[in-house]
């Protein structure tokens, strides 16, 4: 603005009020305009704050997300591991079963063969006593309206006896004397006192043992272990 303008324009300000008036109301108006700007400028900067928390705020639903997925994986895996032990489980309980059945078919087996054994091994002894046509078998009576099997028996002469596989400690020995002196008492009752009693047992422990010998040399047994009826049979 030039010299002589601005002495014009400070002149029109001192003596025109309409000018004046007119100049102060631009002056505001442009003054709020500013303002007006300013605030603009904040809000686009608010805005902008805004739309950046909005993208955070997606970013962490995303997170969640994945990571709920994550999780659900993992409950899927877990569970897939329970069920799979729940199969191993099953499998070895089935497993189990069938090795008990197969020990106890098998322990049946071998009490039958060591019966057998055990009959063939009497079958000698009483010939070498002079019964050469004695027969020893397994014979089926009827007590007192219980049935009672003896596992070696021979009519004439009059045999029982009884043959065992194992036998473990002191309270299965007792068991098995008491056992075998109480198929005495059946037979007895309707062939007479027997002339030899028997009891044959393949493999007593240490223990057992002692406890055998002493009771059947106190009721009058012969006793007969294993060895002895392997040594006999491989002559």
């Amino acid at each position: 603005m030039s010299e002589k303008l601005r002495r014009e324009f400070i002149e029109l300000l001192e003596k025109d009020v309409e000018f004046r008036y007119t100049v102060a109301g631009f002056l505001g108006l442009s003054e709020i305009l500013k303002r007006l700007d300013r605030l603009e400028e904040g809000q686009n900067r608010l805005w902008e704050n805004q739309n950046r928390l909005w993208e955070e705020v997606r970013s962490l639903r995303e997170d969640q997300k994945r990571l709920l997925e994550g999780q659900a994986k993992l409950w899927e895996e877990v569970k897939s591991l329970r069920e799979g032990q729940n199969r191993l489980w099953v499998t070895y309980e089935r497993m189990s079963k069938y090795m008990v059945s197969g020990f106890r078919d098998l322990k049946a087996s071998l009490g039958v063969a060591f019966e057998d054994h055990a009959a063939s091994f009497l079958e000698i002894m009483l010939e070498e006593m002079g019964y050469p046509e004695a027969t020893v078998e397994r014979k089926v009576l009827v007590y007192d309206g219980e049935i009672v099997e003896v596992n070696l028996f021979c009519e004439k002469p009059l045999v029982v006896g009884e043959a065992t596989v194992s036998v473990k400690g002191v309270e299965e020995a007792e068991v098995e004397i008491e056992k075998l002196l109480k198929r005495v008492r059946v037979v007895e009752e309707k062939y007479g006192k027997p002339e030899m009693i028997i009891l044959s047992v393949a493999r007593p422990t240490v223990e057992a043992a002692k406890v055998l010998k002493a009771l059947a040399e106190k009721h009058g047994i012969k006793l007969i272990l294993g060895k002895e009826i392997e040594e006999a049979l491989t002559i």
